[in-house]
């Protein structure tokens, strides 16, 4: 594999003199209940996975993370300020704890608290000139006046399942199902689990609730996933599928954030091309990201999050094995 330029470094300055970064992350960190950490639960959502993803690809990143009281002093967020992420804690009385067990037929779900929703008004002014976002929602706590927070002229990336979600304490988090929505409507790229798809939904109608153009990322664990993109998403033959194979794994330590990860490091390749040598259309977007993903498996939660040299390591690693293991 010829090796991609390198990404800028360095946050951009506005027209103020501020920096501005070159992604800004969104969402609220939750607290995922864990008995191997003598705390107890370890850090994750969203936001801290994409994060640290999109900063350890060499993406100057911020990070906009809601958290609760045992959240905002996380040593985990300390693993995002040694990767270089500008973060922006915003304390909220309610964060998401979540119970997650790994089951044969799919992950179970439970909820130990809801989170607040994060306001707008959260946004250094001179961050919303990012050229980049990640609408990283863990619970549903982003208003969807967050849709008309990035520039016209920025690429915009979701997680989808996080709008899905209804939680109350106690119980098995259910899922809604997918309907208009102002941030999905902006998004340019959007991320989602099968598992939190009912099985009966058709590609189209999920697709026509996106904008004109947009691609929508369908991640299916081990199975890879699928792409698909329309210049319209009215008709069903105007769309256009890519299925892609997963990248696989030495060891599967822990899942936990693989979905985030994956489509961090897509939206990296989408708003810095270079990443990946400006070969986003033969696929080679997709190829780092499901090896971003795939290393992401081999540690415990955040810790798992690759650099960039590895991710490239495992990149040449699935070219070895052919065009059809690389999806190239």
């Amino acid at each position: 594999m010829t090796e991609p330029t390198e990404p800028a470094t360095g946050t951009r300055s506005g027209a103020s003199g501020a920096h501005v970064p070159t992604v800004v992350v969104v969402g609220s960190a939750s607290r995922d209940l864990a008995e191997d950490d003598p705390r107890g639960w370890r850090l994750g959502g969203g936001v801290s996975y994409s994060a640290l993803t999109t900063a350890r690809l060499g993406l100057p990143t911020a990070a906009i993370v809601g958290v609760d009281e045992l959240s905002a002093t996380a040593a985990e967020l300390d693993l995002l300020r040694d990767a270089g992420v500008d973060v922006h804690l915003v304390h909220l009385a309610h964060g998401p704890v979540f119970v997650n067990i790994e089951r044969p037929e799919g992950r179970l779900q439970l909820c130990g608290d809801h989170s607040d929703p994060i306001p707008v008004d959260a946004v250094p002014a001179a961050w919303r000139a990012a050229p980049g976002w990640i609408l990283a929602p863990v619970a549903a706590e982003l208003p969807p006046a967050w849709a008309g927070v990035p520039s016209d002229e920025a690429l915009v990336a979701v997680g989808w399942q996080g709008l899905l979600r209804e939680l109350e304490a106690g119980k098995p988090v259910s899922h809604v199902a997918p309907g208009p929505d102002p941030i999905i409507g902006r998004a340019d790229l959007v991320g989602l689990s099968r598992d939190d798809l009912d099985k009966g939904i058709a590609l189209a109608d999920l697709y026509a609730l996106l904008r004109r153009g947009a691609s929508l990322a369908i991640t299916q664990g081990d199975h890879g996933g699928l792409i698909v993109h329309g210049p319209t998403g009215d008709h069903r033959a105007e769309l256009q599928l890519r299925h892609y194979p997963a990248v696989p794994s030495t060891a599967a330590v822990d899942p936990t954030g693989a979905g985030d990860v994956f489509l961090a490091a897509l939206a990296a390749a989408r708003i810095e091309p270079r990443l990946v040598g400006g070969r986003i259309g033969q696929g080679f977007d997709l190829l780092l990201a499901a090896a971003a993903a795939s290393l992401l498996l081999e540690g415990p939660g955040m810790y798992g999050v690759p650099l960039r040299a590895a991710v490239r390591a495992r990149m040449r690693d699935a070219i070895g094995r052919g065009p059809a293991a690389a999806g190239v």
